[in-house]
């Protein structure tokens, strides 16, 4: 079950693109804080000491030593201890950091904190889409990884390495690294925590609900009614639905229309890619409805999905 599981993440990471944009290395005494602005992606790896997480939806975590937090959404965080008063990480990397040194050193004479951190974006036409199915904090403790699973240092390591001493291809380099420690990320997340702390992929790890994913990820263009969803899953209609809803944020034939045009968008970029053939094969019996769904999806007509 869990193969299955990780096929339908990879089905949905197979429609986001990942771009490296920087790494550096911080050494953060007590009281530091730190604030990242909306706009780009952010991870970090935990090499020594213990600090406050905090997502823009206000969920909070305590990060320690060989954990990886990872805020994907793009939407803002804090980072610090002892109540200190956060300092824009703008203005620090712009008065520290240079090319041949890309760490940032902050804070007073208490306890030592040492991060790798990265920024990175998401690309692609379905990014607003598919940033709203991730959840704003991924937390992947050390406690929950065995202890073979040492790929937050190594990837972390390789990382700051590509960074301090560039070759050519770093920049493409950097981007992979990211690219895998991100969806390294994920996979672990499926598996660990309850499943309403997991936003969309807490579905994945739901036996039940994740049937009725896999269903309508295996055919995506077959119409199905919530009731045969929730005779897969194995529920009456009534809980399917709700609990699908729930950790998905969407009701379950919207979410199949919302698949179906994802997949959609995709299709039209390939080149001699007709419309009226992509709107018939997700579905639609008209161009005009297919059009109406998918302007309603992206903003734009599928006639101009190619430009976009």
């Amino acid at each position: 079950m869990m193969a299955s599981r990780v096929d339908l993440l990879s089905q949905v990471l197979t429609l986001i693109r990942l771009r490296g944009e920087l790494i550096f290395s911080a050494e953060l005494m007590a009281p530091w804080a730190l604030q990242f602005d909306a706009g780009s992606a952010y991870f970090h790896v935990v090499s020594e000491g213990r600090f406050e997480v905090r997502a823009s939806d206000g969920k909070r975590v305590i990060a320690e030593a060989g954990d990886l937090i990872v805020l994907p959404q793009g939407s803002g965080h804090t980072i610090g201890v002892d109540g200190a008063p956060p300092l824009p990480i703008g203005e620090v990397l712009g008065a520290q950091m240079r090319e041949e040194q890309l760490a940032i050193r902050l804070g007073g004479n208490g306890a030592r904190t040492h991060l790798i951190t990265g920024a990175f974006r998401f690309e692609g036409d379905n990014m607003p889409t598919m940033l709203a199915v991730l959840p704003s904090l991924i937390h992947i403790s050390k406690a929950l990884r065995s202890e073979e699973e040492a790929w937050v240092e190594g990837i972390g390591h390789f990382l700051l390495a590509e960074a301090r001493e560039p070759h050519p291809g770093s920049s493409l380099m950097i981007s992979r690294l990211i690219d895998i420690l991100v969806i390294r990320a994920m996979r672990t997340w499926v598996r660990t925590g309850p499943p309403e702390n997991r936003g969309w992929l807490g579905a994945l790890a739901d036996i039940r609900i994740s049937r009725a994913l896999k269903a309508i990820h295996d055919a995506p263009f077959r119409r199905r009614t919530v009731a045969e969803l929730a005779g897969i899953a194995g529920m009456s209609r009534s809980s399917f639905a709700e609990r699908f809803a729930t950790l998905i944020g969407a009701a379950p034939l919207h979410y199949q229309t919302r698949w179906r045009l994802l997949l959609a968008n995709e299709m039209l970029k390939r080149p001699d890619t007709r419309v009226s053939d992509v709107g018939r094969r997700i579905g639609y019996d008209s161009d005009a409805a297919f059009s109406r769904a998918f302007k309603a999806q992206f903003g734009y007509p599928p006639a101009q999905a190619r430009q976009v």
